[in-house]
Protein backbone atom coordinates (compact mmCIF):
# COMPACT_ATOMS: atom_id res chain seq x y z
CA UNK A 1 0.00 0.00 0.00
CA UNK A 2 1.59 3.00 -1.34
CA UNK A 3 1.06 6.50 0.28
CA UNK A 4 0.85 9.78 -2.21
CA UNK A 5 0.32 13.20 -1.30
CA UNK A 6 -1.95 15.30 -4.38
CA UNK A 7 -0.76 18.99 -4.13
CA UNK A 8 -2.93 21.47 -5.64
CA UNK A 9 -1.45 25.09 -5.97
CA UNK A 10 -3.98 27.90 -6.84
CA UNK A 11 -3.92 31.65 -6.97
CA UNK A 12 -5.47 32.17 -3.28
CA UNK A 13 -4.94 28.61 -1.57
CA UNK A 14 -2.73 25.47 -1.74
CA UNK A 15 -4.62 22.12 -0.83
CA UNK A 16 -2.74 19.26 0.11
CA UNK A 17 -4.37 15.49 0.57
CA UNK A 18 -3.19 12.34 1.37
CA UNK A 19 -4.30 9.23 -0.04
CA UNK A 20 -3.56 5.82 0.02
CA UNK A 21 -3.03 3.19 -3.04
CA UNK A 22 -2.95 -0.10 -4.68
CA UNK A 23 -3.18 -1.61 -7.56
CA UNK A 24 -6.26 -2.60 -9.07
CA UNK A 25 -7.89 0.09 -6.16
CA UNK A 26 -9.29 3.67 -5.81
CA UNK A 27 -7.06 6.01 -3.75
CA UNK A 28 -8.50 6.53 -0.89
CA UNK A 29 -8.25 9.93 0.84
CA UNK A 30 -6.52 9.52 4.85
CA UNK A 31 -7.06 13.51 5.01
CA UNK A 32 -6.73 16.92 3.59
CA UNK A 33 -5.35 20.78 4.55
CA UNK A 34 -4.52 23.81 3.34
CA UNK A 35 -2.07 26.71 3.42
CA UNK A 36 -2.56 30.53 1.84
CA UNK A 37 -0.43 30.08 -1.21
CA UNK A 38 2.47 32.36 -0.74
CA UNK A 39 4.23 34.15 -3.94
CA UNK A 40 7.18 34.54 -4.18
CA UNK A 41 8.26 30.97 -2.45
CA UNK A 42 11.40 29.52 -2.19
CA UNK A 43 12.15 25.44 -2.57
CA UNK A 44 12.90 25.64 1.28
CA UNK A 45 9.93 27.48 2.21
CA UNK A 46 7.58 24.95 -0.41
CA UNK A 47 9.34 22.26 1.46
CA UNK A 48 8.65 23.58 4.69
CA UNK A 49 5.07 23.63 3.92
CA UNK A 50 4.90 20.00 2.56
CA UNK A 51 6.83 18.85 5.57
CA UNK A 52 4.05 21.29 8.00
CA UNK A 53 0.99 19.51 6.01
CA UNK A 54 2.67 15.94 6.51
CA UNK A 55 2.50 16.46 10.23
CA UNK A 56 -1.09 17.97 10.49
CA UNK A 57 -1.98 14.98 8.19
CA UNK A 58 0.41 12.41 10.74
CA UNK A 59 2.50 10.93 7.97
CA UNK A 60 5.68 10.95 8.42
CA UNK A 61 6.98 10.17 4.56
CA UNK A 62 5.56 9.46 1.09
CA UNK A 63 5.97 7.18 -1.79
CA UNK A 64 5.29 9.77 -4.52
CA UNK A 65 3.56 12.73 -5.23
CA UNK A 66 1.78 14.59 -8.08
CA UNK A 67 1.10 18.56 -8.53
CA UNK A 68 -1.56 20.97 -9.84
CA UNK A 69 -0.21 24.29 -10.43
CA UNK A 70 -2.04 27.21 -11.97
CA UNK A 71 0.27 29.64 -10.80
CA UNK A 72 3.27 28.88 -13.38
CA UNK A 73 6.24 30.68 -11.55
CA UNK A 74 5.42 28.55 -8.77
CA UNK A 75 5.77 25.41 -10.65
CA UNK A 76 9.43 24.27 -10.41
CA UNK A 77 9.44 25.28 -6.99
CA UNK A 78 6.89 23.02 -5.81
CA UNK A 79 8.66 20.15 -8.14
CA UNK A 80 11.58 20.44 -6.67
CA UNK A 81 10.47 20.80 -3.21
CA UNK A 82 8.13 17.31 -3.56
CA UNK A 83 11.48 15.93 -5.70
CA UNK A 84 13.49 16.14 -2.55
CA UNK A 85 10.63 14.72 -0.16
CA UNK A 86 10.42 11.71 -2.12
CA UNK A 87 12.35 8.70 -4.05
CA UNK A 88 9.94 9.14 -6.88
CA UNK A 89 9.49 11.79 -9.75
CA UNK A 90 6.62 13.85 -8.67
CA UNK A 91 4.22 13.72 -12.01
CA UNK A 92 2.92 17.36 -12.65
CA UNK A 93 -0.13 17.68 -14.23
CA UNK A 94 0.07 18.60 -17.75
CA UNK A 95 1.47 17.83 -21.32
CA UNK A 96 2.23 14.12 -21.61
CA UNK A 97 0.35 13.41 -18.60
CA UNK A 98 -2.27 10.80 -19.42
CA UNK A 99 -6.04 11.69 -18.28
CA UNK A 100 -7.94 9.21 -20.04
CA UNK A 101 -10.23 12.25 -21.79
CA UNK A 102 -11.45 13.23 -24.94
CA UNK A 103 -10.25 17.16 -24.50
CA UNK A 104 -12.62 18.67 -27.12
CA UNK A 105 -11.18 22.03 -26.80
CA UNK A 106 -9.42 24.46 -29.67
CA UNK A 107 -5.98 24.29 -27.72
CA UNK A 108 -5.89 21.52 -25.14
CA UNK A 109 -2.71 23.01 -23.26
CA UNK A 110 -4.71 26.16 -22.27
CA UNK A 111 -6.94 24.10 -19.92
CA UNK A 112 -6.22 24.33 -16.31
CA UNK A 113 -4.35 21.41 -14.65
CA UNK A 114 -6.86 21.56 -11.45
CA UNK A 115 -10.19 21.54 -14.56
CA UNK A 116 -8.18 18.60 -15.56
CA UNK A 117 -8.28 16.94 -12.21
CA UNK A 118 -12.29 18.36 -11.37
CA UNK A 119 -12.98 16.41 -14.87
CA UNK A 120 -11.50 12.90 -14.21
CA UNK A 121 -12.88 13.07 -10.38
CA UNK A 122 -16.58 13.97 -11.55
CA UNK A 123 -16.32 11.74 -14.78
CA UNK A 124 -15.19 8.53 -12.38
CA UNK A 125 -17.63 9.23 -9.16
CA UNK A 126 -20.93 10.75 -10.85
CA UNK A 127 -20.59 9.27 -14.54
CA UNK A 128 -22.02 11.47 -17.25
CA UNK A 129 -22.81 13.88 -18.25
CA UNK A 130 -21.64 16.29 -16.18
CA UNK A 131 -21.34 20.18 -14.82
CA UNK A 132 -18.59 20.65 -12.03
CA UNK A 133 -18.50 24.41 -10.65
CA UNK A 134 -15.53 24.93 -8.89
CA UNK A 135 -15.03 27.87 -6.80
CA UNK A 136 -12.17 29.20 -6.12
CA UNK A 137 -10.32 32.86 -7.17
CA UNK A 138 -12.18 32.29 -10.15
CA UNK A 139 -15.68 30.44 -10.61
CA UNK A 140 -15.13 27.39 -13.17
CA UNK A 141 -17.78 25.72 -15.26
CA UNK A 142 -16.14 22.12 -16.54
CA UNK A 143 -18.81 20.47 -18.80
CA UNK A 144 -18.56 17.09 -19.38
CA UNK A 145 -20.84 15.53 -22.37
CA UNK A 146 -23.07 12.46 -22.75
CA UNK A 147 -19.71 10.50 -23.58
CA UNK A 148 -17.29 11.80 -21.18
CA UNK A 149 -15.41 13.99 -23.11
CA UNK A 150 -14.41 17.67 -21.43
CA UNK A 151 -16.94 19.90 -24.22
CA UNK A 152 -15.30 22.99 -23.06
CA UNK A 153 -16.02 25.26 -19.93
CA UNK A 154 -16.58 28.60 -18.24
CA UNK A 155 -14.04 31.05 -16.71
CA UNK A 156 -16.09 33.90 -14.33
CA UNK A 157 -14.64 36.14 -11.55
CA UNK A 158 -14.63 34.20 -8.13
CA UNK A 159 -17.21 35.81 -5.05
CA UNK A 160 -14.40 36.39 -3.16
CA UNK A 161 -13.17 38.37 -5.82
CA UNK A 162 -16.41 40.33 -6.61
CA UNK A 163 -16.27 41.30 -3.03
CA UNK A 164 -12.79 42.72 -2.39
CA UNK A 165 -13.25 44.72 -5.84
CA UNK A 166 -16.08 46.29 -4.57
CA UNK A 167 -14.25 46.96 -1.19
CA UNK A 168 -11.53 48.16 -3.39
CA UNK A 169 -13.30 50.28 -5.88
CA UNK A 170 -15.77 52.26 -4.09
CA UNK A 171 -14.29 54.56 -0.90
CA UNK A 172 -17.41 53.83 1.21
CA UNK A 173 -17.67 50.44 1.08
CA UNK A 174 -16.38 47.73 3.54
CA UNK A 175 -15.40 44.14 3.70
CA UNK A 176 -17.89 41.86 4.08
CA UNK A 177 -18.57 38.26 5.41
CA UNK A 178 -19.40 36.18 2.52
CA UNK A 179 -22.85 34.86 3.67
CA UNK A 180 -25.86 35.27 2.65
CA UNK A 181 -28.48 37.65 4.17
CA UNK A 182 -31.64 36.92 5.58
CA UNK A 183 -33.26 38.97 2.73
CA UNK A 184 -32.31 39.60 -1.12
CA UNK A 185 -33.22 43.82 -0.14
CA UNK A 186 -30.83 44.90 2.01
CA UNK A 187 -31.21 47.31 5.02
CA UNK A 188 -27.85 47.98 5.97
CA UNK A 189 -24.59 48.46 3.26
CA UNK A 190 -23.47 45.10 4.59
CA UNK A 191 -26.48 43.30 4.21
CA UNK A 192 -26.72 44.72 0.62
CA UNK A 193 -23.26 43.99 -0.68
CA UNK A 194 -23.72 40.50 0.94
CA UNK A 195 -27.36 40.35 -1.40
CA UNK A 196 -25.16 41.34 -4.28
CA UNK A 197 -21.98 39.52 -3.86
CA UNK A 198 -23.77 35.78 -2.95
CA UNK A 199 -27.34 35.97 -4.26
CA UNK A 200 -25.69 37.25 -7.61
CA UNK A 201 -23.41 34.36 -7.86
CA UNK A 202 -26.36 32.38 -7.49
CA UNK A 203 -27.81 33.97 -9.99
CA UNK A 204 -25.02 33.95 -11.94
CA UNK A 205 -24.17 29.78 -11.62
CA UNK A 206 -28.21 29.17 -12.16
CA UNK A 207 -28.27 31.03 -15.10
CA UNK A 208 -24.51 30.12 -16.59
CA UNK A 209 -25.77 26.55 -15.81
CA UNK A 210 -29.39 26.92 -18.23
CA UNK A 211 -27.43 28.11 -20.95
CA UNK A 212 -24.35 25.61 -20.97
CA UNK A 213 -26.91 22.68 -20.19
CA UNK A 214 -29.13 23.71 -23.21
CA UNK A 215 -25.84 24.70 -25.19
CA UNK A 216 -24.83 21.56 -25.23
CA UNK A 217 -27.48 19.36 -25.37
CA UNK A 218 -26.85 17.63 -21.59
CA UNK A 219 -29.27 15.25 -20.61
CA UNK A 220 -30.29 15.58 -17.06
CA UNK A 221 -26.41 16.09 -16.06
CA UNK A 222 -25.08 15.81 -12.43
CA UNK A 223 -24.13 19.07 -11.03
CA UNK A 224 -21.44 18.95 -8.54
CA UNK A 225 -20.26 21.99 -6.62
CA UNK A 226 -16.58 22.26 -5.68
CA UNK A 227 -14.02 24.82 -4.05
CA UNK A 228 -14.60 27.59 -0.83
CA UNK A 229 -18.06 28.00 0.27
CA UNK A 230 -19.57 24.98 -1.99
CA UNK A 231 -22.01 23.82 0.67
CA UNK A 232 -23.54 27.47 0.92
CA UNK A 233 -23.79 28.46 -2.53
CA UNK A 234 -24.83 25.04 -3.35
CA UNK A 235 -28.12 25.28 -0.68
CA UNK A 236 -28.87 28.47 -2.80
CA UNK A 237 -29.48 27.25 -5.96
CA UNK A 238 -32.49 26.21 -8.26
CA UNK A 239 -29.91 23.45 -9.34
CA UNK A 240 -29.78 20.44 -7.60
CA UNK A 241 -25.96 20.02 -6.95
CA UNK A 242 -24.12 17.73 -5.35
CA UNK A 243 -21.40 19.29 -2.98
CA UNK A 244 -17.42 17.61 -3.05
CA UNK A 245 -15.01 19.44 -1.11
CA UNK A 246 -12.48 16.73 -2.02
CA UNK A 247 -13.34 16.44 -5.67
CA UNK A 248 -9.80 17.88 -7.13
CA UNK A 249 -7.71 16.37 -4.83
CA UNK A 250 -9.20 12.97 -5.75
CA UNK A 251 -8.74 13.21 -9.36
CA UNK A 252 -4.98 14.58 -8.86
CA UNK A 253 -4.93 10.94 -6.85
CA UNK A 254 -6.66 9.14 -9.96
CA UNK A 255 -4.03 10.61 -12.25
CA UNK A 256 -1.52 9.34 -10.15
CA UNK A 257 -2.88 5.84 -9.81
CA UNK A 258 -2.96 5.92 -13.94
CA UNK A 259 0.67 7.23 -14.80
CA UNK A 260 2.73 5.85 -11.78
CA UNK A 261 5.60 3.42 -13.09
Amino acid sequence: MERVLTVDVGNTTTRFGLFTADDGDAPELLGSCEFTTQQPLTCDEARIQVRQALALLDARDIDGAILSCVVPSLTDTWRQALAALCDRRPLVVGPGLKTGVQMRYDDPSEVGPDRIADVVAARTAYGAPAVVVDLGTTTNFEIIDDRGAFAGGIIAPGVALGARSLAAAAARLPIIELRAPARVIGRNTRAAMQSGVVFGEVARIDGLLDAAIAEAGLADPTVIVTGKGAATIAALLRHDAAVDDTLTLRGLALLWAANRK
